[in-house]
């Protein structure tokens, strides 16, 4: 299974859990996206992490 990456340096985004918010952060190089930057490009496994959380809220 291939694992999301960075669009700027192909290190890889796990799913960070902030009070009152939900980003993809990049272990590499710290950059974070929000949901909708990287929607076309989730994999199964991040969906799944994201369907853990009954909200997410664009700001």
């Amino acid at each position: 299974m291939q694992t999301m990456q960075c669009k700027k340096c192909d290190g890889k985004l796990e799913v960070l859990r902030m009070c009152r918010r939900v980003r993809l952060h990049c272990t590499k190089c710290r950059r974070e996206y929000q949901i909708h930057e990287m929607a076309d490009r989730l994999d199964a496994e991040t969906e799944a992490k994201l369907e853990q959380y009954t909200s997410i809220i664009y700001d």
